[in-house]
C-alpha cells in the first residue's frame, strides 16, 4: 500500500496573492508543509498538486529545484487534480494537505495515517469535528473513496474541497476522526489565509529555533505561551470562513431514495421507524424530505443520502449551542475519562444544582431526571402529594405521561378515570369553590402574557394551588432564568431541560424549598438521573451561555428573520402561514397538514430542514441565515405559483 502527501497550492489567492511562495523564516511557506509532509510517519512520497495556469510556473520552478515530483491539473476542479495526481504516483492512499499550513505536524500527519489504518476507515481527518489548531488540518482516505468522489460529485464545493463529497457522506463512507489531546486548542489559527494571518506565522516562526526544521505544534504552543499577544493579529478571522460563504448560495438537486431504504428495514424492528413522533414520518412527508441523518456540525445536519442542511429543528429545540460543540464535547470527554454512572453520588450534581440555584427564581432545591416526562410527572406527583388533591389542569403537551396525554387526542391506553383527573387550564382562573379546586396547575409560559400569569400566581396563592411552570422549552433558551425571571413570575415548581445540555440528556425539578424538601416523600428516583456526562455536559454548556450571551444573538437573529420572512410572505400573497411566539423560537402556523408537508417539502429542497419552528443556534451566523431566507423565499414562491406535494403523504398529528 503506497501512501502519497499531495499538497495542493497556487499562487491564485484571493485575499492573500502568492502566500504558499511567502518567505517564513528564509524559507518558502510551502517549503514548511513539504518538509512536514516528508518527516511524517507513513507518507511514501510527497506530491506538490497546482494548477495548468502561467501563474502557478513558479510553483513548479520551487518544486522541481526541491526535488519534490508535481503534478498539475485544474485550478477549480482541485478534486480531478488530486485523482489525477493519485493515479500519475500509483497511490493507494491519499494524505491531503494543503499549501497553506506551514505549522503542519509531522506526528499529527501520522498519527491520522495510522488511525485510518487500524480502523480500516474510508476516510481519517482532525478537522471532522475539529480539536487541533486551524492550520493542522490533516485528510487521509482511499484512492476508492477519491475515484467515487471523482465521478459523482457534481457540487462546486464539493470539487473544490476536494473531501466535501466525503465528509456528506458518511452512511456509505467509513469515517475517523483525531481527538487532540490537549483542550482548548480549537481556536487557535496558525492557517495562512489573510495579511494579518502572515503577520501572525511571521512573528511565530522568528521566535522558534533556527533548528525546528519543521517544529511540533507543542513547540508552537510554546512559543505562545511566552508570547500570548501574537493571537491578537489574527484571532478575529474565523475558520473556513470562504467555504460557508461559497456553501450558502450552491443549490442541488436532492433525492431520498436511501432513506426510503433506510425506513423500509428500520420498520421490520421498530415502529414508527423512529423513536420519537416528531423525528418520524409522522412530522416529515416521505419521499419529499430526509427521514434519517449521519451526523451534524455546527448548524448543519447531514442525511444519509449525502445532503447537507441547516438545521432548524435543532433536535426539537436542545442544540441551543450547535451539533459538536467544541467546549461542551470537551467536558462530555474529560469526564468520560472518568467515569459515566457510579455507585454513589457525586460531586457534580451539586454543582450543577448550584448553577440552577443561581440562574433561575424558583430553583431553591434541585432534582434531576432524563427528559422532560421524568420531571413534569415528578411535580405532579409532588403537587398531588402536597395538597391531598387529584385533580390537574394542563396547559398543553407535558410529556407522554397518561395525565398530561388526558387532555390531548391520543388517549389510547389512558384508563377513564385517569383521564377524568385532568382538565385544561380554564379560561377564567377563578377557584372559589372548594371541589374545583386542583392539585397543580401546569402551563408554558411561552404562551401566557406577564399580566396572565400573575393573574394566575395570585389566583393559586389564593386556592393553594401549586403553580407549575413547564420551561423545558424556553429554559437556556429564552435567557438564564427562563421565562419566569424575564416577567418576574415565580412558580412553586418549574421542569426545565433540552437546551440545558446541548443535546445530551438531561432534565431538572426544581422549586421553592418548602415544597422541594418533601421530595423524599414520593418515589421519584432512577439510576441514571445522577448520569455523570449530561451533568458535565449541562455544566459547560450553562457556563457558555454565559460567557458569550447566547441569548442576545438568538433574540437578534430571531427578529431580523421575522421580519425578513413577514416581507416575504407579503410579497408572495401567502395566506395559511404565520409567524408567532418570541423571536427565539418564531413558531410557524400553518393553515393545515398539506400546506406544513408543501413547505417542509420546498424548504428541504432548498437545503433547510425545518418543521414548524426557527430552533436557532449559536452556530447559525451569517452564511446560514442567509441561506434560510433565500429558501423561505424560494419555498414561497413555489407556494404562490401553487406547488404540488410530491408523493404519498403519510397523515400525522404534530406531537413534540
Amino acid at each position: 500500500m503506497k501512501t502519497v502527501a499531495i499538497c495542493q497550492a497556487r499562487m491564485g489567492s484571493t485575499r492573500l496573492p502568492g502566500k504558499v511562495l511567502k518567505d517564513l523564516s528564509g524559507r518558502p511557506v510551502l517549503d514548511w508543509v513539504v518538509e512536514a509532509a516528508k518527516q511524517s510517519p507513513g507518507v511514501d512520497q510527497v506530491v506538490v498538486a497546482t494548477s495548468t495556469l502561467p501563474q502557478d510556473d513558479p510553483i513548479v520552478e520551487w518544486a522541481l529545484a526541491k526535488g519534490v515530483a508535481v503534478f498539475r491539473g485544474s485550478e477549480t476542479d482541485v478534486l480531478s487534480r488530486f485523482l489525477g495526481a493519485a493515479h500519475q504516483h500509483n497511490a493507494d492512499i491519499i494524505v491531503r494537505l494543503t499549501g497553506d499550513c506551514p505549522f503542519l505536524d509531522p506526528r499529527v500527519i501520522g498519527e491520522v495515517i495510522k488511525l485510518r489504518e487500524m480502523k480500516n476507515a474510508d476516510y481519517a481527518t482532525n478537522t471532522d469535528p475539529p480539536s487541533y489548531p486551524d492550520g493542522l488540518d490533516v485528510e487521509v482516505f482511499t484512492r476508492a473513496i477519491l475515484e467515487a468522489s471523482n465521478k459523482e460529485a457534481i457540487r462546486r464545493t464539493d470539487r473544490d474541497t476536494v473531501t466535501r463529497f466525503m465528509v456528506r457522506n458518511r452512511y456509505r463512507f467509513s469515517a475517523v476522526n483525531l481527538v487532540c489531546p490537549l483542550p482548548d486548542l480549537v481556536r487557535e489559527r496558525w492557517v495562512l489565509d489573510s495579511p494579518e494571518d502572515y503577520a501572525f506565522i511571521q512573528a511565530v516562526s522568528d521566535l522558534l529555533p533556527v533548528s525546528y526544521y519543521s517544529p511540533s505544534y507543542l513547540d508552537i504552543l510554546g512559543v505562545l505561551s511566552a508570547n500570548p499577544a501574537l493571537r491578537d493579529l489574527n484571532s478575529h478571522l474565523s475558520r473556513n470562513e470562504r467555504f460557508y460563504e461559497d456553501l450558502k448560495r450552491e443549490t442541488t438537486t436532492r433525492s431520498y431514495k436511501v432513506s426510503a431504504q433506510c425506513l423500509k428495514q428500520a420498520e421490520h424492528l421498530i415502529p414508527l421507524g423512529a423513536q420519537t413522533f416528531s423525528k418520524s414520518k409522522l412530522m416529515f412527508p416521505e419521499g419529499v424530505a430526509p427521514l434519517f441523518v449521519t451526523h451534524g456540525d455546527g448548524g448543519y445536519v447531514f442525511d444519509v443520502d449525502g445532503h447537507d442542511y441547516v438545521d432548524l429543528v435543532g433536535g426539537l429545540l436542545p442544540n441551543v449551542l450547535g451539533y459538536r460543540d467544541p467546549d461542551v464535547d470537551q467536558a462530555i470527554r474529560d469526564q468520560l475519562s472518568r467515569g459515566i454512572s457510579f455507585s454513589l453520588a457525586t460531586p457534580l450534581e451539586e454543582e450543577l444544582a448550584e448553577k440552577l440555584n443561581y440562574h433561575i427564581p424558583s430553583a431553591e432545591m434541585v432534582r434531576f431526571g432524563k427528559n422532560g416526562s421524568d420531571v413534569t410527572t415528578a411535580g405532579i406527583r409532588l403537587a398531588r402529594h402536597i395538597t391531598g388533591r387529584d385533580r390537574v389542569y394542563v396547559g398543553g403537551y407535558h410529556g407522554w405521561h397518561d395525565w398530561s396525554m388526558s387532555v390531548s387526542e391520543h388517549t389510547n391506553g389512558i384508563p377513564g378515570y385517569v383521564q377524568n383527573l385532568s382538565r385544561p387550564i380554564p379560561d377564567a382562573f377563578m377557584f372559589d369553590s372548594e371541589s374545583v379546586k386542583p392539585a397543580a396547575i401546569i402551563l408554558e409560559p411561552e404562551f401566557k402574557s406577564r399580566q396572565e400569569l400573575e393573574l394566575l400566581r395570585r389566583q393559586c396563592d389564593h386556592a393553594g394551588i401549586i403553580l407549575i411552570f413547564d420551561e423545558i422549552i424556553t429554559g437556556f433558551r429564552c435567557g438564564m432564568g427562563g421565562l419566569q425571571r424575564e416577567y418576574g413570575v415565580t412558580p412553586d415548581l418549574s421542569t426545565f431541560g433540552k437546551a440545558m445540555a446541548n443535546g445530551m440528556p438531561i432534565s431538572a425539578l426544581v422549586g421553592l424549598e418548602k415544597y422541594m424538601k418533601r421530595m423524599p416523600e414520593i418515589s421519584y428516583s432512577g439510576t441514571f438521573f445522577g448520569e455523570t456526562l449530561s451533568i458535565a455536559a449541562a455544566i459547560a454548556t450553562i457556563d457558555k451561555l454565559t460567557a458569550l450571551q447566547v441569548h442576545d444573538k438568538l433574540f437578534t437573529v430571531g427578529e431580523v428573520l421575522r421580519g425578513q420572512i413577514n416581507t416575504l410572505i407579503k410579497q408572495y400573497s401567502v395566506e395559511g402561514i404565520e409567524l408567532y411566539s418570541r423571536p427565539e423560537l418564531n413558531r410557524i402556523k400553518f393553515r393545515d397538514k398539506h400546506l406544513q408537508s408543501i413547505f417542509i417539502q420546498e424548504m428541504a429542497k432548498n437545503g433547510v430542514l425545518i418543521i414548524g419552528s426557527h430552533n436557532t443556534c449559536y452556530a447559525h451566523n451569517k452564511p446560514e441565515l442567509d441561506r434560510v431566507i433565500y429558501a423561505w423565499d424560494s419555498t414561497l414562491k413555489a407556494i404562490s405559483a401553487g406547488v404540488k406535494l410530491e408523493g404519498e403523504v403519510i397523515k400525522g398529528k404534530t406531537v413534540r
